[in-house]
């Protein structure tokens, strides 16, 4: 079989391509269609692990952007390496970690912006080739515009993808930033006139308001264009979905009467803050971002969470003052909560003699407050990972006994310190090799990301129940179909 294509394009990043995306993967997945999900290119350092290419009678295990994952599951398709192809992981202002097929590649990492398409896009049209080969539908995000005119000529991930597929395209806009008719006229001009055919539909995203009021634009912007509005989705707070992009919306959604409020650290290189979510969705529990000591104010956990650049943004804490802001929460017995980098800013020292975080001096002290050291090694691990917790004292021993699973993608091996245990510190490894916990019971770090996920954690630690990813998904499909023109949908998958 040779898949028809949908693409979803923007034009702007944030503009709602993303979970757009995974609403038409479970709507077509509902009408009994085999649906992949595909993204080119994705900058993002929310990342997932998955089946990467085969080693013999196995997979390696690889990773692509945390987005393509969820659309995976919303297509009800396995997750594999060519549904997100190119991963750039920025580490820095002017430096990205550059994926391919799910693992790291130096070369490519090292090579300019510009110099990178040629020599990575036939791995991206043999995967988007070989999803066609095996689905009746591959649904393509775009990234930021495709009406970048600096970007044109060396696109990987736009117009030059829907021209491989000759994919049927929707142009979503923001409609809440203003200036929705403009942003899709102008995208819609500033594309070469082969480009402009394809797109088949405009969609005004997080309208708030009455549609009715948006009469004549849509109809003067059909005759300008010859394109159609073909959807106006009202603004959808607490869809469910995890952020891409950004760190969440933290307002307050909180269900039922406040017990618990959780403050994440909020440092530049924060990754994988996408597994927050699920604990975002449970009744009573209040999540907030954390800048500054102020932030951690009636805060009852404290979260570290993962980090693309575990030495620069240690760096920053300090220089907030936040390090002593933790270890004073963690002297009141408040919990902390260190995740994959989380968990090496906790330990008492950081050793880099390979220079993966370009530590001038070869190490840097950690916070401290778990005697752990983390020597950076120059192999990536990337794999899933689970365990039973042995969580004996404090606070979280409500996870004791519970079996638990997720993955982990990160470049230090962590170990307890041996100077500090000679010298009589204590701590409990929580599980062999990957989780560490003080004396306390109060402070836990942990390589596995995804324990919120984890609906035997989420019920142990405040017996509730979350909403499930699959029942996310089947909202948004239903969310979409409620306010898409009628038959659009249809037509954009027929023949």
């Amino acid at each position: 079989m040779t898949a028809k294509c949908i693409m979803v394009l923007g034009t702007t990043s944030g503009a709602g391509k993303s979970w757009l995306t995974t609403a038409l993967c479970r709507q077509y997945a509902r009408q009994g269609l085999k649906v992949a999900p595909f993204k080119a290119q994705n900058m993002s350092n929310n990342a997932r692990v998955v089946a990467g290419q085969r080693q013999g009678d196995a997979f390696e295990w690889g990773e692509i952007g945390s987005a393509q994952y969820f659309q995976a599951l919303a297509a009800r398709a396995v997750p594999d390496v060519r549904m997100n192809p190119l991963l750039l992981k920025p580490e820095a202002d002017t430096r990205s970690q550059v994926v391919l097929l799910g693992r790291v590649h130096p070369e490519l990492s090292a090579m300019p912006w510009r110099g990178r398409s040629e020599h990575v896009w036939p791995h991206i049209r043999q995967a988007l080739d070989e999803l066609r080969d095996s689905h009746d539908l591959v649904v393509i995000e775009g990234a930021g515009s495709p009406a970048e005119i600096n970007l044109h000529a060396s696109d990987i991930v736009n117009m030059r993808v829907a021209r491989h597929a000759q994919a049927r395209c929707l142009l979503v806009s923001d409609i809440d930033r203003g200036g929705a008719f403009a942003h899709l006229y102008g995208t819609w001009a500033l594309l070469p006139a082969e480009e402009r055919q394809l797109i088949r539909g405009f969609v005004l995203n997080k309208f708030r308001g009455d549609a009715s009021l948006l009469a004549p634009a849509p109809q003067m912007l059909q005759e300008l264009t010859g394109v159609p509005t073909v959807a106006t989705l009202p603004m959808y707070y607490g869809h469910g979905l995890p952020e891409e992009d950004g760190v969440f919306d933290d307002r307050t959604h909180t269900a039922g009467a406040l017990r618990l409020t959780v403050a994440v650290v909020a440092y530049p290189r924060i990754s994988n803050l996408d597994e927050f979510q699920a604990l975002k969705n449970v009744p009573g529990v209040r999540l907030v971002w954390a800048r500054s000591p102020a932030d951690l104010a009636g805060a009852d956990w404290v979260v570290l969470p993962g980090s693309k650049h575990t030495s620069a943004d240690l760096a920053w804490l300090r220089a907030q003052g936040l390090d002593h802001a933790v270890a004073a929460h963690a002297q009141r017995d408040g919990v902390v909560l260190g995740i994959c980098g989380g968990l090496q800013m906790l330990g008492e020292a950081l050793i880099d003699t390979h220079g993966i975080e370009s530590i001038e001096s070869g190490n840097a002290p950690g916070l401290g407050l778990l005697p752990l050291v983390t020597v950076f090694a120059a192999e990536k691990t990337v794999k899933p990972s689970q365990g039973r917790l042995s969580v004996p004292a404090g606070p979280l021993s409500a996870l004791n006994g519970v079996a638990v699973s997720g993955y982990e993608i990160h470049h230090g091996q962590t170990a307890l310190h041996p100077g500090m245990l000679a010298q009589g510190a204590l701590a409990h490894e929580v599980l062999p090799g990957l989780a560490w916990q003080n004396q306390a019971g109060n402070v836990l770090g942990l390589y596995m990301h995804g324990l919120f996920e984890d609906e035997a954690v989420v019920r142990a630690l405040f017996g509730a129940h979350t909403p499930t990813l699959d029942g996310v998904f089947d909202q948004l499909a239903d969310f979409l179909a409620q306010h898409t023109q009628p038959g659009v949908l249809d037509l954009l998958a027929g023949g």
